[in-house]
């Protein structure tokens, strides 16, 4: 096989972006949109030259399908994909639970099929920096905020947002969870619109995560500290600095400190993501986000959801909150 087929299920907001980044793809042709809304699959499918179709029909014309339906639909429509031997790239979360997820895993397994989990973040420069510069973190500290959309409310803040940053903590801090201690609130919707967590592991290292949908502006920021030294990173200007002993100028009267400074303008992250999922099922390549580490964010914003629930009813004893 020289160049995929690959479909796209879910042609809603992030949908899109997927479809447009298997169209423009020189490994890999689209073979079709699906959507439950059959409207929106045309208006996505005709951007881009292809057909909307059925799902039955987008299975029979594609080698992989990538599953970009909300979080309720994961385990349907990869499940299906997977039992007719499709290669999958799902969109975070993995599924809604984690009995779903590890089924998936398990379906994969057995039919030596591609399944890749889109935590985004894992596949940008951010990461690979800031992975090969602290690699034994004793503190990290994400923010991840934004003004309100209706977009990504059928879910708490923790799915929609924090488990971004829940993942990519994980991917650096190699120890199981120890404890969570999380509050959150619904503002705007149904769900927890504002969240914060302290994640404590078993290694010792600890992490703080706020995530919110009904902020005034939008900010995407990680601080980190360990022996290695001190980093802070700016997702949105794509900014990291780091103070530390090994790279970088020197800093005067610091006894052997030395300041980094780096930035990047044209790494695409979507694009990187879609690169190693054909990569994966061309050449072999290791899964970068596997079924493994798909489950454990979950499990991680489970984690979460659940301590936040348990804050809340005593919130609610207390008169705080309704």
């Amino acid at each position: 096989m020289s160049k995929l087929r690959i479909g796209v299920a879910g042609a809603g907001h992030f949908g899109r972006f997927h479809t447009l980044k298997v169209a423009a793809s020189q490994r890999a042709t689209l073979s079709g949109v699906y959507d439950r809304d059959p409207e929106r699959a045309a208006t996505v499918a005709k951007e881009v030259g292809v057909t909307a179709c059925g799902f039955a029909e987008l299975l029979a014309v594609s080698d992989a399908i990538v599953v970009a339906a909300p979080a309720e639909a994961h385990f349907e429509l990869a499940g299906a994909a997977l039992r007719a031997g499709k290669h999958v790239l799902v969109e975070k979360p993995i599924a809604a639970t984690l009995e779903e997820a590890d089924g998936l895993a398990a379906l994969a397994t057995e039919r030596g099929l591609v399944l890749q989990v889109g935590h985004l973040l894992r596949y940008s420069a951010e990461h690979k920096a800031i992975s090969e510069r602290m690699q034994r973190p004793l503190y990290i500290d994400c923010v991840r905020i934004a003004p309100f959309k209706p977009r990504g409310t059928d879910v708490s803040v923790i799915l929609d947002l924090m488990i971004h940053d829940l993942d990519f903590v994980l991917s650096l801090v190699d120890s199981p969870i120890a404890s969570v201690d999380a509050v959150g609130a619904p503002v705007a919707s149904e769900h927890e619109d504002i969240a914060n967590a302290r994640v404590r592991f078993e290694n010792g290292c600890v992490a703080t995560i706020t995530a919110s949908r009904i902020s005034l502006k939008t900010e995407r920021k990680m601080r980190l500290f360990s022996q290695e030294g001190y980093m802070s990173v700016d997702f949105g200007s794509r900014k990291l600095t780091m103070i530390g002993r090994e790279r970088g100028f020197p800093i005067p009267g610091t006894g052997g400190g030395k300041f980094e400074e780096i930035g990047w303008k044209d790494h695409d992250t979507l694009e990187a993501e879609h690169a190693a999922f054909a990569a994966s099922i061309l050449d072999g390549a290791k899964v970068l986000v596997d079924a493994q580490a798909g489950r454990r964010a979950l499990a991680a914003a489970i984690a979460v959801t659940q301590s936040m629930a348990a804050s809340r009813a005593v919130a609610q004893a207390h008169g705080l909150i309704k």
